[in-house]
């Protein structure tokens, strides 16, 4: 386990489960080239349970070279599960899944927390069984697990430390998460602000799901950094790199 003593309040933790290389335009409009970012997830430690936020890639694409495997890297280290363990926590341990979204890179790993509750947007849900984006993958998140569907804001221990907050553009369902710990508040933005740039120039990828809603998003986010809040950009490569990896984040730092 990584701590325990109660006082300590929220903990969080930050890890990468596998890379993909898209044009740098799915990421940042008007952009030219490629770029390789990473699949970001983080585990929140509650007194009352453990949470993820996203699950990254799924293992089957450790070692496939075929396919979706010629543009995604995923690491035989870099399974959910296995950054779990390397943290002394069980995969089985997990309470709760945050999905930000369903795209194969954000609940990839599900799969491999077997006694935990999916969380995720109703209208995110229903929209990952339409088939009309072929970055979901039904096989990653229709796993059997329990599903609790939200709709809006949602306290998920009920003390105010971890609320998931509807950030739609990206996806008709897209959320993301404030986290307040003893140090200060952090903001899992997701797949809704991928880079910095994104944020300080508001500028959206080039193609997302509902234009007016992703503005409307980074809007927000825009206003929870102006309050004091730590954005953690959805795929940030630069911005990753400053984030210390399977230990504690120190948002006083």
């Amino acid at each position: 386990m990584p701590r325990r003593i109660q006082d300590e309040g929220v903990l969080l933790y930050a890890f990468t489960c596998g890379y993909i290389t898209l044009p740098t335009s799915y990421f940042i409009g008007g952009e030219e080239g490629k770029t390789k970012v990473p699949a970001c997830v983080f585990l929140i430690d509650h007194p009352d349970g453990l949470a993820l936020f996203d699950t990254g890639f799924s293992d089957r694409f450790v070692g496939l070279e075929k396919g979706l495997g010629k543009i995604v890297d995923m690491p035989p280290e870099h399974p959910v599960a296995d950054r779990l363990r390397k943290l002394e926590v069980d995969p089985a341990q997990i309470k709760w899944i945050i999905n930000s979204h369903l795209h194969l890179d954000h609940a990839g790993g599900n799969h491999m927390l077997p006694n935990a509750t999916v969380i995720v947007q109703a209208n995110e849900w229903e929209f990952g069984f339409s088939g009309e984006d072929g970055a979901y993958t039904t096989e990653d998140f229709d796993t059997g697990q329990s599903v609790k569907r939200i709709t809006g804001e949602h306290d998920l221990f009920g003390d105010g430390s971890v609320i998931l907050f509807p950030t739609p553009g990206h996806t008709p369902g897209h959320q993301s998460a404030r986290v307040r710990t003893a140090a200060g508040e952090a903001v899992l933005a997701g797949d809704c602000c991928n880079f910095r740039r994104s944020l300080d120039e508001l500028r959206m990828p080039d193609q997302v799901y509902n234009a007016d809603h992703y503005y409307g998003s980074l809007k927000r986010l825009s206003a929870l950094r102006r309050a004091g809040a730590q954005i953690f950009f959805g795929h940030d490569p630069d911005f990753w790199a400053t984030v210390p990896q399977a230990e504690k984040i120190d948002l006083s730092a």
